[in-house]
């Protein structure tokens, strides 16, 4: 029997209670399943994504490791790369209905994003084409054991502008991986004279997101898509 409309709704909001509760135990994802799914095409990602997103309990390692299986193809994946001349773009590949976002993210030369979170999501970013930059900032006022690092006695970070904690380059198919607990960051095209894509998976989607200045200013930042499904979205349309 068919899930009724209610069931279903308990059911998103269920997974999405576990999916938060989950960023406070992954710190770090590196390789692939040693018996994890083949990833043959983009399509192939995006049915097996489905296919996990499924159940209440997402694995968040299963969901590394198609990420991490998908090798770049641009003839897949270009006509939803969409450039714009003065910022990075976020492009709509699919919605998982409702359960998580993959997007793509195109930079121009030298384009770079605010240093942000991530609304207590999971983030995997994915490099398709030339290379990224990736900076980790404490997220401020939030305590060690929050974080998995010691800072003070007292658990909480004591400063008064954002503080640098890593910086990692991305390079073509390799996955990076963050939640709140182990920090903020921003992210930018070094190069000033080539491109880059990115492929990036939100679980569970969040239409908001806070966004800091050096001065531990925050403010909130509404999530837009420049286009979805290939396809240019209206002036200020999410």
């Amino acid at each position: 029997m068919a899930l009724s409309k209610i069931d279903s709704e308990i059911e998103q909001v269920d997974q999405e209670k576990y999916l938060r509760q989950a960023t406070s135990y992954y710190q770090a994802l590196e390789k692939p399943l040693k018996y994890g799914p083949a990833v043959d095409s983009l399509s192939d990602l995006v049915a097996a994504l489905h296919r996990e997103f499924e159940s209440n309990y997402v694995n968040i390692e299963m969901v590394n490791h198609l990420m991490l299986s998908y090798k770049s193809n641009p003839r897949e994946w270009r006509k939803y790369a969409k450039f714009d001349r003065y910022t990075y773009t976020r492009n709509l590949v699919d919605a998982g209905n409702g359960k998580f976002n993959l997007l793509i993210l195109c930079w121009g030369e030298g384009h770079g994003s605010s240093v942000h979170d991530h609304a207590d999501s999971h983030c995997f970013m994915k490099m398709l084409k030339g290379d990224l930059r990736e900076k980790r900032y404490e997220y401020p006022n939030r305590s060690a054991r929050d974080n998995g690092r010691s800072h003070h006695p007292d658990g909480e970070i004591d400063s008064r502008e954002l503080v640098e904690i890593g910086e990692t380059p991305i390079a073509v198919n390799d996955v990076a991986y963050i939640n709140d607990n182990l920090g903020l960051h921003r992210v930018e095209n070094p190069s000033h004279s080539d491109t880059s894509v990115s492929l990036h998976l939100y679980c569970p989607p969040f239409d908001t997101c806070s966004v800091f200045q050096d001065n531990l200013k925050k403010t909130t930042a509404k999530v837009t898509f420049w286009s979805k499904y290939g396809v240019r979205t209206k002036q200020n349309e999410q």
